[in-house]
């Protein structure tokens, strides 16, 4: 039997799942998926044409993200939040809410790419901001979760993302 060389082992990652929704962007959003595209461009002109295996292998997963960043950005859709309508939770909102036992949560509703929980932005795609699309100050809604459902209550809704 004939080990492959290091070519061929790695011939080519398989692709990175992209979503079946609408790719909607903030201004940041698109700005962020830009500066990915041009820093993974960069990255790979540094590592075509190296005799390195690990340098090759790399090279394979930078080009399956250039693959990826590149439908990104040429699928975005720019929603700026400064046009949407106010009093109404919408894409690019940052909402206020309090749970039932009195906690205060804050979120901001990005783009897919944009996601970041630990820094308070949620997908416009997941259940909690699906639960709070057009939702009013002072109007109640329900979090479906795993853990169960969980009822808030909107507090303050600020154009733009935090």
């Amino acid at each position: 039997m004939k080990e492959t060389d290091g070519d061929q082992a790695y011939e080519e990652l398989p692709a990175r799942p992209v979503s079946p929704h609408p790719n909607y962007v903030t201004p940041e959003g698109a700005r962020m998926l830009h500066d990915k595209l041009r820093e993974l461009q960069a990255l790979r002109n540094e590592l075509v044409g190296s005799e390195d295996i690990g340098n090759r292998q790399r090279l394979k997963s930078v080009e399956r993200d250039l693959r990826y960043y590149d439908e990104r950005v040429r699928t975005a859709v720019l929603l700026n939040p400064a046009t949407q309508s106010d009093g109404h939770v919408h894409f690019g909102s940052t909402v206020e809410v309090v749970d039932t036992e009195g906690s205060i949560l804050c979120f901001s509703i990005v783009g897919e790419d944009e996601a970041d929980v630990a820094s308070g932005k949620i997908s416009w795609v997941s259940p909690l901001a699906r639960a709070l699309m057009d939702a009013q100050i002072d109007d109640s809604v329900v979090w479906r979760r795993p853990a169960g459902d969980l009822e808030l209550t909107v507090n303050s809704i600020r154009k733009g993302v935090v």
